[in-house]
């Protein structure tokens, strides 16, 4: 049997969605092959979230089905995924059983997970049991993601009191067809391997994991489909974070592919700038607006920036204030010529500042949190003003740990419609700069893109003169240890000063200023998610709340 890997994106309703499914038969009818694997709801898109239950989404991906059905020869099998109707919920999630021009039946998801981002009990009704199909002298059981994955691979233990897997196996299942839609989170891909591995053994069949691939909202899908054998080898795979048809031959001899070590930094970097890729693609922009301070955050959104839709088509706003050093001024100016960023505007906002005093004048203070939140504010009010003008996107260069504390400043330099870094804690911001510019021309860039200055110097807003965050802030490095534990692991105070070392009072104040900031996370620009636990819509906290550390 000769399979078709076909990943693929389907931005949310698309009504392009039966392109990509038409090359994929292609590919299937120029090789000669049998059974072909789409992603998770590919008609329609995944997480398609309350877009689902608007008149006519699920019968536009059901129509696009038929008219997909008409193509197909009964000499190939096409599982396509899309919604149909169910009793008790809206839908289930299922698969087009597709094959001499027709669909001959569904199969239908029975593990609905409902944590972190996922929400599909809202939805969806669970399927009742596996199904098994006979095509090319194979058994297929075709599974849809958890029915696979069980929760293995997010953070943390769940149970189902059922096993599609185990179900398969006992119905003689010699292939299973796996049509996912896995979020990425660095680290992840390394674990689908290993679980893939272990789920083809025990289920003693090939199994064929398809994974979507493309920015949603805030979710990067990060591709890396796989055709696995029974002893748990990788016979075939497609590349990851880019669209590819790729075939495998389950019976060929072939050595397995070796999978490489995990380079968390070098992940995230591909997610990201697929995530901002994607955002443009389908708002349907082409450029972006940032404020370029001359700091560590500025400069790698800037280079992400770039790296996704082009250096030419950024605009970099330099807004310096009264206490802006020359130092980091001229930081900013080399970022924006290291990257040949499109446009650059010097923006001075001391007239703004001044204005806004004069104006307040002895009505209320201008000095200490106010006026350090008044220029923060200026320079929002300007890059909005550039976006509206233009008609750019704004990226918004908070980082995790600011978000986490509250070390940002609501309708300033939280403004944007997507924040690229937002969950990158600050000392992977580092880490990452320093990467890119040790391994600069691997990533497409001409030369290292982060100033070395913006890297060396102590991190500041310039808010006030002479200032560090350390003023404000633990260092980063024991902050982002605390963060991990609180936010990452939802550690208890003891365990987080058991393992980080951290005096409790240090961390009894950190976790205050976590709940605190939760009101401006909630308006914050849309977060790519990059960890198990990032802030967005996977992390559901009240902003009101009577619990105390």
């Amino acid at each position: 049997m000769k399979v078709v890997l076909a990943q693929f994106r389907t931005p949310i309703g698309s009504p392009d969605a039966l392109r990509p499914h038409l090359e994929a038969l292609r590919v299937a009818k120029e090789r000669g092959a049998d059974l072909v694997v789409c992603p998770e709801l590919s008609l329609l898109g995944y997480p398609p979230r309350d877009l689902l239950l608007r008149h006519g989404a699920a019968a536009r991906a059901h129509a696009m089905a038929e008219a997909l059905a008409r193509e197909v020869p009964p000499s190939i099998l096409f599982l396509a995924g899309l919604p149909v109707p169910a009793a008790q919920r809206p839908f289930r999630n299922a698969v087009a059983l597709i094959r001499g021009g027709r669909i001959e039946g569904y199969a239908t998801k029975q593990l609905l997970p409902s944590y972190d981002v996922f929400d599909e009990d809202r939805y969806f009704e669970p399927g009742e049991a596996t199904t098994v199909v006979e095509h090319a002298g194979e058994r297929v059981a075709v599974l849809l993601c958890e029915d696979l994955w069980q929760a293995g691979d997010a953070a943390g233990q769940r149970r189902y009191a059922r096993d599609p897997v185990a179900d398969a196996r006992a119905q003689g299942a010699t292939v299973l067809a796996v049509l996912s839609a896995s979020p990425f989170v660095a680290g992840k891909d390394a674990r689908h391997v290993e679980l893939l591995a272990e789920r083809a053994r025990r289920a003693g069949a090939f199994v064929a994991s398809v994974n979507a691939v493309g920015g949603q909202d805030d979710l990067v899908f990060d591709g890396g489909s796989r055709l696995v054998s029974p002893d748990g080898r990788v016979l075939g795979a497609c590349a990851r974070f880019a669209e590819e048809s790729t075939v495998v031959d389950i019976r060929a001899e072939g050595s397995a592919v070796v999978t490489e070590r995990s380079d968390p930094d070098a992940e995230r970097f591909h997610a990201i700038v697929l995530g901002i890729r994607d955002y443009f693609a389908a708002t349907k922009s082409t450029k972006a607006i940032l404020g370029l301070s001359g700091g560590i955050d500025s400069a790698l959104v800037a280079a992400l920036g770039a790296a996704a839709i082009g250096a030419e088509n950024i605009t970099a706003l330099l807004m310096p204030s009264r206490y802006s050093s020359t130092g980091s001024i001229d930081d900013a100016r080399l970022s924006a010529q290291t990257l040949g960023l499109g446009r650059t505007e010097m923006l001075p906002i001391e007239e703004i500042h001044r204005a806004v005093e004069g104006t307040v004048g002895d009505a209320f203070a201008t000095d200490g949190l106010a006026g350090e939140n008044l220029q923060s504010r200026a320079r929002g009010l300007l890059v909005m003003l550039a976006s509206n003008a233009t008609g750019a996107l704004v990226l918004t260069t908070g980082n995790k740990s600011e978000y986490a504390t509250g070390y940002a400043t609501l309708y300033g330099d939280m403004n944007g419609a997507l924040a690229p870094i937002g969950d990158l804690y600050k000392t992977e911001v580092y880490a990452m700069a320093r990467m890119l510019n040790a391994r600069f021309a691997e990533f497409g860039f001409a030369r290292p893109p982060i100033p070395a200055a913006s890297i060396d110097k102590a991190p500041s807003a310039e808010l006030r003169p002479n200032q560090t965050d350390q003023d404000s802030l633990p260092p980063y490095e024991l902050l982002d240890a605390v963060l991990r534990v609180l936010v990452d692991r939802e550690g208890s105070l003891d365990k987080a000063v058991a393992a980080t070392g951290a005096a409790r009072e240090a961390v009894e104040r950190i976790a205050r200023m976590l709940d605190r900031a939760q009101f401006k996370r909630d308006q914050a620009a849309i977060i790519l998610k990059l960890s198990p636990r990032a802030f967005g819509r996977g992390r559901r906290y009240p902003i009101l709340s009577g619990w105390e550390w």
